[in-house]
C-alpha cells in the first residue's frame, strides 16, 4: 500500500556490545586470513549473521568438545560470555583466546563475584538456559554455593526457606531482561530479606529500545519486530508490544508473506528490531512493506 505510514525505532539492529563483537570477528579473519577462527557457540543470536561469518570462513562450535585436536589459531568467547572453566580449559591448548564478551554483561558478572564475596546470597534474574545467564551464574558459583536464578516470581517459593535463613540478599539482572520482571521479583523478596542490595544491571541498549518501541507502538496500528527467536531481548521486546498493539515477531522478511492481510490492513506500521538484528534484515523489511502491492 503507497499510502502506509512505515515507523522505524531509533533503537532497533546492533547494539554496541553486538556490534564490536562482529566487526572485531570479521577484521580478525580479514588480518588473519591463513589462521583458524573458532567462536564457541553463536557469536550474537542471529542465523543470518552466523551464515555470513560462515562464508568467511570463521567457524561457529557448539561446545569446547568440538574443537578440533591440537588445532592453532583463534577462540573467540562470544558476546554472551563463558564459564570460568571455558576459559582454564583453552589455556591448554594452541588457541588466542579472543574475548569478546559485552563489556555490559562482563559487568553483571563482576558484580554477581562482588555479592557472593560480601556474604550475599546471590539472585540472577534471568533465563537459566541462557548463555549469558550461565556464565555469571558459574562466576558467582566459584565464590559461593548460594546462587540462585530466577525467572519468574513463582521460581522463589522453592528456595523461599533458604532466602528467610540467610538473610542478606544480592539481585544482578541479565542485562536483556525486562525491568517489569524485576520489580515483580523484587516486591516478592523483600519481606524475605533483613538485607537487600539490588544492581540494576539491564543495559541501557536494552531499557532504551524497550522505551522507545512501546511509544512508537502507541501511535501504530501494527508493530513488527524484527530478530531472532532465541534472541531475549528481541522475544522481550515482541511479549511487551504484544500487550499494547497487534505485534508480529519475524526473524527475517520471508517470514512477513504469512501476515500479507495483516500488513495491508495497517495504516500505520511502526518498525523495531533485537539488538542482533543486522541492517540487512531491517532495510529488506521496510523494503518488503514498501514494495507489496
Amino acid at each position: 500500500m503507497t499510502n502506509q505510514n512505515i515507523k522505524l525505532a531509533k533503537y532497533a539492529g546492533f547494539c554496541y556490545g553486538v556490534k564490536r563483537a562482529v566487526d572485531t570477528v570479521i577484521k580478525l579473519k580479514q588480518e588473519n586470513p591463513d589462521k583458524n577462527i573458532y567462536i564457541l557457540g553463536e557469536l550474537i543470536h542471529n542465523a543470518y549473521v552466523i551464515s555470513e561469518l560462515q562464508k568467511l570462513g570463521i567457524v561457529t562450535l557448539n561446545s569446547i568438545s568440538e574443537l578440533p585436536q591440537n588445532t592453532s589459531g583463534y577462540c573467540v568467547i562470544r558476546s554472551h560470555g563463558a564459564e570460568p572453566e571455558i576459559f582454564e580449559k583453552l589455556k591448554s591448548t594452541n588457541l588466542e583466546i579472543i574475548d569478546l564478551t559485552c563489556p555490559d554483561v562482563k559487568k553483571v558478572q563482576q558484580k554477581a563475584i562482588e555479592l557472593a564475596k560480601m556474604g550475599y546470597y546471590v539472585i540472577i534474574v534471568g533465563k537459566a538456559e541462557h548463555p549469558e545467564v550461565e556464565a555469571i551464574y558459574a562466576n558467582a558459583k566459584l565464590w559461593s554455593d548460594n546462587v540462585a536464578v530466577i525467572n519468574a516470581v513463582q521460581q522463589i517459593a522453592s528456595i523461599k526457606d533458604k532466602l528467610k535463613q540467610h538473610k542478606k540478599l544480592g539481585i544482578v539482572v541479565q542485562t536483556t531482561q525486562r525491568i517489569s520482571t524485576l520489580n515483580e521479583i523484587i516486591t516478592e523478596l523483600t519481606p524475605l530479606a533483613k538485607e537487600l542490595l539490588i544492581y540494576n544491571t539491564i543495559c541501557q541498549s536494552t531499557s532504551m529500545r524497550q522505551q522507545e518501541a512501546v511509544e512508537l507502538s502507541k501511535d501504530s496500528d501494527l508493530m513488527i519486530v524484527a530478530g531472532s527467536k532465541k534472541s531475549a531481548n528481541t522475544s522481550h521486546l515482541a511479549e511487551i508490544l504484544s500487550n499494547i498493539v497487534k505485534t508480529i515477531h519475524i526473524e527475517n522478511v520471508n517470514d512477513l508473506d504469512e501476515y500479507k492481510n495483516i500488513i495491508r490492513s495497517a495504516k500505520t506500521i511502526g518498525i523495531t528490531a533485537g539488538a542482533s538484528t543486522p541492517q540487512t534484515i531491517i532495510d529488506n523489511v521496510i523494503k518488503y512493506i514498501k514494495e507489496d502491492k
